[in-house]
């Protein structure tokens, strides 16, 4: 921890007991942030940047209500406070329910395996970047424009609480996402991929087949037919599943979802059938070398791992302190901010559906006209429907892999998705590739994981037939 945040200690401390008083609950984070980010379009430099910001935040709840203040300068943080209290004074009218936790003095440092970020170079970040450029660029003539983002970022976290949690973390996150367009006439194919890491620099560094995958998905879907539209039987790879489980489910399950929603807490009620018997979703940051994994949540709750789904059963959900108590339930460990600027809020972190015991050849058997989609080029859900956009695919006929088809979109309704589940693969994959939107609060560190799943009643296309 620097120095900064070391001779902050007492500052903090003394505020939180001078202001405690006043509300139901005080909590002040100071966070150091260092990071780069490198964006080459083509062989324009569009972004080169390496940053440290310092900052902090203050949270008080008064009778259920909730102020918040940023800041930059210690020098103003007693100012902030005072605003903090007077908004939450102004709009609580209700009661303060921040379901009970232990408070914990402890210094919590993500160890990394490898080579830190902050010891490479900005030059040899960019140089990385040139390499990849350079490998999109040479796999066709066809390939018309190329993307290559790296970023990578340090934070350093002190959190202070009235309740007595004293919190020191640290971690460390690393990404690169690459993209190629390919156009042939008026036909244009996009390849895209996503990776990223919190255990070392050298994680990123040997990509190249990867990259160079990008690019050939791109140019090989120049000449596909497209795929006529339908309802079919797919089959998905495990990374098509991490995205599903995710964005399609993930979402659902978080807590400040359901309180605010009636209806969809009606919906996502405990104890309703959602799959099949062997179905098992989890989230949780518990498990280690992960994106989405820590040791304690920005309330300082400890880390858990909660099972969403027990046998095809809704047996859990995500929460924060607050949306816990209000439910009357525990809290899980996954009030999560983006940095100082935003307060925290109910967001995944490693989410997952159990591998399953079918053999992944056997997903195919018996489906006499379906579809096999792989790896993703994007997607979108809205409530309970989604569709998303197959990286590559190919027909399935009579039980095998027949001719390639582009321009792939799966498209349904979670629910109706995750009871159509006819059999889980037994291979498993996590994908680090995640970065989580929700509340303005864009590229939070996830992961996502699964095997392949065989799903009847999936239109592709974006329309049935």
């Amino acid at each position: 921890m620097s120095q900064l945040l070391a001779d902050a200690k007492n500052l903090l401390s003394d505020l939180i007991a001078r202001y405690c008083a006043r509300v139901d609950y005080l909590a002040i984070r100071l966070e150091e942030a260092e990071g780069t980010d490198i964006f080459l379009r083509a062989d324009k430099i569009e972004t080169l940047s390496e940053g440290v910001s310092i900052g902090g935040q203050v949270r008080a709840c008064y009778k259920g209500g909730w102020g918040f203040a940023s800041f930059n300068q210690l020098s103003g943080l007693a100012e902030r406070i005072e605003e903090a209290i007077a908004a939450a004074r102004l709009v609580g009218n209700e009661e303060t329910l921040l379901a009970p936790i232990t408070p914990i003095q402890a210094i919590s440092q993500l160890a990394l395996a490898g080579t830190d970020p902050r010891q490479v170079p900005l030059s040899h970040k960019k140089a990385l970047c040139d390499r990849y450029t350079e490998i999109l660029r040479s796999v066709d003539n066809r390939i018309t424009t190329t993307s290559v983002r790296y970023s990578d970022s340090a934070q350093r976290i002190l959190l202070f609480t009235s309740e007595g949690t004293i919190l020191e973390q640290s971690w460390v996150d690393m990404e690169m996402r690459f993209a190629a367009t390919a156009r042939n006439g008026e036909t244009v194919q996009t390849g895209r991929e996503t990776t990223g890491s919190r255990k070392a620099y050298e994680d990123l560094t040997y990509l190249d087949a990867q990259v160079r995958g990008a690019a050939q998905r791109a140019v090989d879907a120049l000449s596909l037919p497209p795929v006529k539209g339908n309802t079919y039987t797919v089959v998905i790879d495990p990374i098509l599943t991490g995205l599903f489980v995710h964005e399609a489910f993930g979402h659902l399950s978080e807590a400040d979802m359901a309180y605010e929603n009636p209806d969809v807490l009606e919906v996502m009620s405990l104890g309703r059938r959602f799959g099949p018997p062997e179905l098992q979703i989890y989230d949780g940051a518990s498990p280690q070398g992960h994106r989405g994994s820590y040791q304690y949540d920005d309330e300082g709750t400890p880390a858990t791992t909660t099972q969403l789904i027990q046998d095809g059963v809704l047996v859990g959900r995500l929460h924060s302190r607050e949306t816990a108590g209000k439910l009357g339930e525990q809290p899980t460990g996954n009030a999560r901010c983006l940095n100082y600027h935003y307060p925290p809020l109910v967001r995944m972190t490693n989410t997952w559906i159990e591998r399953g015991k079918t053999p992944v050849n056997e997903l195919f058997s018996g489906i006499k006209d379906g579809v096999y989609a792989r790896n993703w080029l994007g997607g979108m859900t809205n409530g309970e429907m989604f569709t998303f956009s197959a990286g590559e695919a190919w027909m399935i006929k009579n039980g095998e892999l027949a001719e390639p088809v582009r321009d792939v979109t799966l498209s349904g309704n979670v629910f109706s998705t995750l009871a159509d589940i006819e059999a889980i693969g037994d291979d498993f994959y996590w994908d680090e590739s995640g970065g989580c939107g929700k509340g303005g609060q864009n590229g939070l560190p996830v992961g996502c994981g699964g095997p392949s799943l065989r799903i009847r009643n999936v239109v592709v296309g974006g329309e049935s037939a």
